[in-house]
Order: C-alpha cells, then sequence, then structure tokens
C-alpha cells in the first residue's frame, strides 16, 4: 500500500514537471518591443574598452556588437540581425556580458562616427586584429608623449633659472 502512494505520487511529481515546466523567466510575459523606425543606416561611435558601437543621435538605445543589434527595454535585452528589426527576446544568461556591463553614460560619448557600411564591412577584421586597442595604445602614446614633452620644458625653464642659485657650497 505504501509503495503504491509512493509510486502515484512520483507520477504526480514527474507528470506536473512535464505539464508546467519551469525554467527562468519561460513563463513570464516579455514586455512588447515599440518599433525603432530608421529611414537610413545609423552610423555608430565606438564604446572605449569594448567592440560595441552605439548609434548616436537616437532616442532609444541601439548597441551593435558581434554582427547583431541590441536594444535594452524594461529590464531585458533584444536581438536582430539587422538595425531595423525583426527582434527577438534574449534571456539574461545569453546576454553577452560586455553589454551588461556598458559604461553608464556611454550615450553621451563624443567620438569618431563609423559609417554603418563601413562598420557592417569590416567589424570582424576589426575584432581580429584588434584594431581598437592599437587604436587606443597610440592615443595613449601621443598622451604620454605630450606630457613627457611638457614635462621636459618646464624642468628646462627651472634648470635653467636654477643656475648660480642654491644647490652649490655659498662661496
Amino acid at each position: 500500500m505504501k509503495r503504491a502512494v509512493f509510486v502515484a505520487a512520483g507520477l504526480l511529481v514527474a507528470a506536473s514537471l512535464f505539464l508546467f515546466p519551469v525554467a527562468g523567466n519561460a513563463g513570464l510575459p516579455k514586455p512588447p518591443l515599440p518599433p525603432l523606425v530608421i529611414p537610413v543606416p545609423p552610423p555608430v561611435v565606438l564604446i572605449p574598452g569594448t567592440y560595441a558601437y552605439f548609434a548616436p543621435g537616437l532616442d532609444e538605445d541601439l548597441v551593435f556588437y558581434r554582427g547583431y543589434w541590441y536594444r535594452p527595454y524594461r529590464g531585458g535585452w533584444y536581438r536582430a540581425s539587422n538595425y531595423s528589426g525583426p527582434w527577438g527576446f534574449v534571456p539574461g544568461n545569453r546576454m553577452p556580458r560586455v553589454l551588461i556591463d556598458l559604461p553608464p553614460g556611454y550615450r553621451n560619448l563624443r567620438g569618431e562616427h563609423i559609417p554603418h557600411g563601413e562598420l557592417k564591412k569590416n567589424w570582424k577584421n576589426w575584432e581580429r586584429e584588434k584594431r581598437w586597442d592599437k587604436h587606443e595604445s597610440k592615443r595613449e602614446k601621443k598622451h604620454d608623449n605630450k606630457k613627457k614633452k611638457h614635462g621636459d620644458e618646464r624642468e628646462g625653464r627651472h634648470a635653467k633659472s636654477d643656475r648660480g642659485r642654491g644647490g652649490g657650497r655659498g662661496h
């Protein structure tokens, strides 16, 4: 008798798992994504430290990363292979970490506007060749050289004006 009860209970549990699967937010409704009307392909700006690009000047967030366009909306993310859609919901565990960790205020960045056609044609090569890492490195070296140059000039002025004063024995 006890065995029959356990078997029946086991069957009920198995049936309920089969009939009512639970997987993350699978049962929760996704908020409908409002349409994004962009009449022409948008230029993009690189988000430093990432290989993600955002489309400036839009009312909505639109980010390109590794061949896909992403839109955050009401705590969720949507993805499309084209900037104009169609959009599909992306579960949080399938989102690229770099997009979840985008720096706050990235939409306010000012940078080189990259035309859509250039991005579409070159993004894979840029990533493979680490183009933006090299670009960033060149910019840092240029900045360091400017600092060094200004520092040398200051030291030179002080070195000339300090001649004959101090540092000696007072004779």
